[in-house]
């Protein structure tokens, strides 16, 4: 596997237009490891669907997560018969994806960094993918590795689970956003961000000169929250976690205030996931 000094990594990142994870942030995600699964939305059926007529995999081929989390990406192929190895960072999302992993002979679950982990000797996979967590690896480390960790003809994929704003969507999200704007938290950038503002995966992918992008599907769909299942979604998220808890307290207030103003105490989240498939070049 070729393996970057620091320079090299530096202008590599560079090259495809991003810069390292924030290390405080990406390690807040292990004090959710108890609610994550719940509160944050699983994916759309009809993205396995996809991800599995593009790649042509079939059980018992080998695949390799990167920052599984609780399990909310792996059961769901672990169930379908796949052989899956989960690298996750965090030890106690590590140990919330093993318990719910019991019963699935295939599946492990290894407590690294991807940027640190090896496999055994002589081990490659058909498929290395990551579900809202690719954007939390060293953008110089992480297509080099996962090119090096494929067998011949296996392929990468890539998918989030975004906040959307299509047209019509909840007035709550507006008035909510003066609130984060008070306590300095604001979005970056024009708000609402554009809904046909491309997604960077693809060029990533192509950019980074070891993947041939052979699909990208966005999927698009609401959910209804209450407040308390609102507020433990917020808690999933790392900047809602790092933040002072000053201003964390009276941003809740303000959602409960918010909520509590309308009918059914309810508000409308739209979700967009878009996923990204490349064959190893």
């Amino acid at each position: 596997m070729r393996r970057l000094d620091g320079d090299h990594r530096r202008a590599r990142a560079a090259r495809i237009g991003r810069v390292p994870p924030d290390a405080r942030l990406r390690a807040t995600f292990d004090v959710a490891a108890e609610t994550y699964q719940d509160a944050r939305p699983d994916y759309p059926g009809e993205l396995y669907a996809d991800l599995l007529a593009i790649t042509g995999l079939r059980p018992p081929a080998r695949l390799l997560e990167v920052g599984c989390g609780p399990g909310k990406a792996t059961v769901p192929l672990a169930r379908r018969g796949f052989t899956v190895t989960a690298v996750e960072l965090g030890p106690a999302l590590a140990e919330e994806a093993r318990r719910r992993l019991t019963g699935y002979a295939g599946a492990s679950v290894v407590t690294s960094a991807f940027e640190e982990w090896e496999p055994p000797a002589g081990v490659r996979f058909d498929l290395v993918y990551a579900a809202t967590a690719w954007k939390w690896v060293d953008p110089a480390v992480r297509y080099d590795k996962a090119a090096g960790l494929l067998a011949p003809g296996g392929h990468l994929a890539v998918w989030n689970a975004d906040h959307a704003l299509p047209v019509g969507f909840d007035p709550f999200f507006a008035e909510i956003q003066k609130v984060y704007e008070e306590i300095g938290e604001g979005h970056p950038g024009p708000w609402p961000p554009p809904e046909d503002r491309a997604d960077p995966t693809a060029a990533e992918f192509a950019a980074s000169g070891r993947f041939t992008v052979v699909a990208a599907r966005r999927y698009l769909w609401a959910l209804r929250y209450t407040a308390d299942a609102y507020l433990a979604l917020l808690d999933t998220f790392s900047g809602h976690i790092a933040m002072e808890p000053d201003k964390r307290a009276h941003l809740y207030r303000e959602i409960r205030r918010l909520l509590a103003a309308r009918p059914d105490g309810r508000l409308t989240r739209h979700w967009s996931a878009v996923l990204t498939v490349g064959r190893r070049s």
